[in-house]
């Protein structure tokens, strides 16, 4: 009984080997393709993170020019000379608002209130066409 008692075990070990290789081997299949699947989605990822790279330099080149044209807008508008009407100026004048560099709207209020409605609305309209408030 011994023998057949050792090749029982014998037998026993056997097909327990043989049950661990093929798990190992199952094993060893999903892992070559769960490696696969990481490139495949790795490539994706790649192939976005470039496409957003893209889109984000261009929109920093974009914004780039924009800005550029909004300071020179804000120099050419800073060089138109502001004129006014010769009466407009000596009205202003006579009213204490010597220097048209800084009005504010309570000092040209503060200014107009002798003036009728209609002349009021005139010289703010000019004021405003020559930039000088706004």
């Amino acid at each position: 009984m011994e023998i057949h008692d050792v090749l029982s075990a014998i037998q026993e070990g056997a097909e327990r080997m043989s049950a661990a290789a093929a798990l190992m081997e199952r094993t060893a299949e999903m892992i070559v393709q769960a490696g696969e699947a990481q490139r495949i989605v790795a490539t994706a990822d790649n192939e976005r993170e470039l496409e957003l790279a893209r889109k984000l330099e261009a929109a920093e080149r974009q914004i780039a020019e924009l800005r550029a044209q909004g300071a020179q807008l804000t120099e050419r508008t800073a060089a138109a000379r502001k004129t006014l009407p010769a009466a407009t100026t000596q009205l202003l004048a006579k009213q204490g608002l010597a220097t048209l560099d800084s009005l504010d709207a309570s000092a040209v209020d503060a200014a107009l209130v002798g003036l009728s409605l209609e002349q009021r609305i005139a010289v703010k309209a000019q004021l405003l066409r020559a930039g000088l408030m706004g």
